[in-house]
């Protein structure tokens, strides 16, 4: 029997998993997919791997940075000044600074100046559940008016969350402006983080970490469901067997974790972990002979542009990376019932390199080397009003049984800080646990 079987090796249950074997404890991470990673998981462009779905971080992002640097891997972190824009009226502007924003022509001067006040406002919530009972398009009303929300931030929220933009909780907004405006260098630019060669690599080195301290990574191992006796669990099956186990850590997707949990939990739990809704991810990565802009992230204020950005990663990453090619990631979220994400990969290929050639005319489809589309199912939380009553709590019902998601991360998105930072708190719980569980078993009398 092993101290802890953990479900899933993204980077929740990564750190969750380094946290205990480096304290001694017997640890497994099951992961159905072939690499670890979870959504920062990869694919190859000529000798590098890249995220299949965009990845930075902010430099405000602590908690990722501290498990690199536990690492010994602090030389491999690179960051970047970045250019941020939008695309509005048929026209591209640059977004980047302070500087920027005083001259975006769409708006009124006036108009500007509430723009910008916009991200102080953020800066000065002091308690973010005082926002709670504001939806986003209240809270944006409120402070910058009628003229800014319609042309700067509604198109943003529709393309994000669609038709769930209206229930979308100021919690969540301004959480993004905080952690934008935490991540600026000392002329205001945006400045962005990266990990030599990709999110993969540091995946890898963790799951190289993990193993080093004993612990064991299988990959290519689905779990099937987990089991329990007298209210305690007691392991997890999976395609290569029943393991004994513990404690369990489940860092799946709520509906995940459900259906895995309905055998040995009430029905009214699972009814509290189905509560919660998603949206599914298509992201089409192009892989291009010339660059389409000189942006890193452009915003799309256009309703009839199919995604909500055009995020070009070797305005970021070089192109040297790359062997050259220029890439652009087209996302959307959206349910996984949309034509859209049903779509066969050709064709949403194509329905994205024509969408991009009415933004920029001078793109043609012959400046396509290889496009790649991939999908992902529960990918976005639909983060609503008083979302903190909704939050399953990070103990199950069943003893010895966690849950640590990305919908938890509350009142933070998702991303991989808050997954390190929500496997560092699963470990901990669990350790308690293991000590408890310790205390409580009988001693064997030592012979003579």
């Amino acid at each position: 029997m092993i101290d802890a079987a953990i479900v899933g090796a993204g980077f929740t249950g990564l750190s969750a998993a380094l946290q205990l074997a480096r304290k001694g404890y017997r640890i497994c991470v099951l992961e159905q997919d072939k690499e670890p990673g979870g959504l920062a998981g990869s694919f190859w462009v000529g000798n590098e791997r890249l995220e299949k779905f965009y990845h930075h971080w902010f430099t405000s992002d602590v908690h990722i940075m501290d498990l690199i640097a536990s690492l010994g891997r602090e030389d491999r972190i690179l960051r970047r000044p970045t250019r941020t824009g939008m695309y509005y009226a048929h026209q591209f502007y640059r977004l980047s600074s302070p500087r920027d924003v005083l001259t975006f022509t769409p708006l009124s001067f006036i108009n500007r100046l509430r723009l910008g006040y916009v991200a102080l406002a953020a800066r000065r919530v002091k308690d973010w559940k005082s926002l709670e009972q504001y939806t986003a398009k209240e809270w944006l009303l409120k402070h910058c008016g009628e003229q800014v929300f319609r042309v700067v931030w509604e198109p943003l929220l529709i393309g994000k969350f669609g038709v769930y933009a209206d229930e979308v909780s100021a919690v969540w907004f301004w959480n993004k402006l905080k952690l934008r405006g935490g991540s600026r260098g000392q002329g205001g630019e945006e400045v962005l983080a990266y990990y030599k060669g990709g999110f993969a690599a540091l995946a890898d080195d963790i799951v190289a970490e993990i193993r080093r301290q004993g612990g064991q990574v299988r990959l290519n191992t689905s779990v099937a469901g987990i089991t329990a006796s007298r209210g305690r669990v007691t392991g997890v099956r999976t395609s290569s067997g029943t393991i004994e186990a513990k404690s369990v850590l489940l860092t799946t997707p709520l509906p995940v974790a459900a259906e895995l949990l309905s055998p040995i939990c009430r029905r009214s739990y699972i009814q509290s972990l189905e509560q919660i809704r998603y949206l599914s991810n298509i992201c089409i990565v192009l892989e291009l002979k010339k660059a389409l802009s000189s942006t890193y992230w452009l915003n799309v204020n256009d309703p009839s542009f199919p995604f909500v950005a055009v995020i070009e990663h070797t305005n970021f990453e070089p192109t040297s990376t790359y062997g050259g090619r220029h890439i652009v990631y087209l996302s959307k979220y959206l349910p996984s019932q949309d034509a859209l994400y049903q779509m066969q990969d050709e064709e949403a290929a194509a329905f994205a390199i024509s969408a991009l050639r009415r933004m920029f005319p001078d793109f043609d489809a012959s400046w396509v080397i290889r496009s790649n589309v991939w999908r992902a199912d529960f990918s976005q939380p639909i983060v609503q009003r008083h979302y903190s009553r909704l939050v399953p709590k990070m103990k199950t019902e069943v003893a010895n049984l966690f849950l640590a998601t990305m919908a938890q991360v509350y009142p933070e998105d998702r991303g991989t800080n808050y997954a390190v930072r929500s496997g560092n708190e699963a470990a901990g719980e669990m350790e308690l646990s293991l000590q408890e569980q310790a205390s409580s078993e009988p001693e064997i009398a030592q012979p003579v």
